[in-house]
């Protein structure tokens, strides 16, 4: 058969499909498509054109048949030479437009991919914050998306909902928008965007000033805070909250210790990958240590913080309400890692074994990377706070309660 001729529908659906693993080029003769062929393989016919790009053969893909009408591709095949002829290259030019056409979620999907080191609580709190403050913006292009539209949309969240979600939405686009910068670039090395629109904030000096969270149970309220969660119904909730209280650690941090990082023997625990990507061995107090015991011995799942049927223990808005109705104290769980921080400094903790309790990181301190803190060595603080802790509640013998300092994050 001939394989070239001007093209028609007819004529293109009567060709036949090619024996497996073969295939069939077609030319068209068409004074308006230069190029224009249709190749034919066992499963498909495709539209593209054949040209030299700089003096090497190049074939640029323009879509299928029937999807693509005839009349569709020879005007794509016009397209594909008026861009040979300025001296551009189509393939490059292709990728370009697709990459311009990437929306935020697409981009997000990107970021995500390459930075696998994200807590699942981040990624989590990203698309959330992209729901509530922007969900217009998700289908949109990157690029379409102006510093203008940044700061009018930054304002007019936090005026109307919330100062430090604006913010916090705003910083997730930053993150993407410098990860486009670095990663979309054209076929000479240029960032396909070069401008990331939330500077506008930092230089018109948008930000809101959202002060960080400084609440802390106080000395006085510690009694009747800490009887009220003895007082719980469940043991799980029980033993859930006083170990945050008496360890420092964070939310997630507690519920994902696993009795594998528990030893029994040493009188210590670790915590796998948390929020410094460090792990983190603290030892036990006399207190936490009959708690463990107690648990163990009745452990039937993998993690510490678990009920009767092995499931990571959940849903704390219930016991919460029932400790501040009880005690008097309103609190968050985060608020338990401030209490702590904010004793062991009233204690006169050395600053380094707090920073160690608490697993921060020493940052541009020099003199903190030289000293290498034994977990045994911080057995003792550990121990100091606990039993400041429950001789507040009356639990041991009482000890002078002393004035606590301003609360530390």
């Amino acid at each position: 058969m001939n394989t070239n001729f001007s093209f028609k529908k007819s004529l293109l659906e009567s060709l036949p499909f090619a024996e497996a693993g073969e295939r069939v080029t077609y030319h068209d003769t068409h004074k308006n498509a230069a190029g224009l062929q249709l190749r034919v393989t066992s499963t498909s016919k495709t539209y593209f054109v054949q040209k030299r790009v700089n003096g090497t053969p190049q074939r640029v893909t323009l879509g299928k048949f029937p999807d693509m009408t005839v009349e569709q591709a020879r005007n794509k095949a016009t397209e594909v030479n008026n861009t040979i002829a300025k001296g551009a290259d189509p393939r490059e030019e292709k990728k370009r437009a697709k990459l311009e056409a990437k929306t935020l979620s697409e981009v997000m999907a990107d970021y995500l991919e390459a930075r696998k080191d994200l807590k699942p609580r981040t990624i989590t709190d990203m698309a959330n914050a992209f729901k509530e403050v922007c969900p217009d913006w998700l289908g949109k292009p990157l690029t379409k998306i102006t510093p203008d539209m940044v700061k009018k949309r930054h304002q007019d969240h936090g005026e109307a909902r919330s100062e430090a979600r604006a913010n916090l939405c705003m910083r997730y686009l930053r993150a993407l928008f410098n990860y486009a910068i670095a990663e979309y670039q054209t076929a000479d090395g240029k960032p396909l965007v070069d401008v990331n629109p939330v500077k506008k904030l930092s230089q018109t000096k948008a930000w809101y000033r959202v002060d960080r969270r400084q609440t802390v149970i106080k000395p006085h309220e510690l009694g009747a805070w800490v009887n009220a969660v003895l007082g719980l119904p469940g043991v799980d909730m029980r033993d859930y909250f006083m170990t945050v209280l008496l360890t420092g650690m964070r939310r997630e941090e507690a519920l994902k210790l696993a009795w594998c990082d528990v030893d029994m023997k040493a009188k210590t625990f670790t915590l796998r990958d948390p929020k410094n990507h460090n792990d983190h061995t603290l030892p036990m107090s006399d207190y936490l240590l009959e708690l463990l015991t107690r648990r163990k011995s009745a452990a039937v799942g993998e993690f510490v913080f678990a009920d009767s049927q092995g499931r990571k223990i959940s849903n704390f808005r219930y016991a919460q309400a029932a400790i501040e109705k009880t005690s008097g104290v309103s609190f968050c769980i985060h608020d338990l890692r401030r209490t702590f921080a904010t004793v062991a400094e009233s204690l006169d903790i050395p600053a380094y074994a707090l920073k160690r309790l608490l697993n921060h990181a020493n940052g541009a301190d020099v003199t903190a990377g030289y000293i290498v803190s034994n977990v045994e060595r911080l057995r003792e603080p550990m121990q100091k706070i606990t039993d400041y802790v429950l001789k507040s509640a009356g639990l041991k013998e009482t000890a002078e309660v002393i004035q606590l300092k301003q609360a530390r994050g």
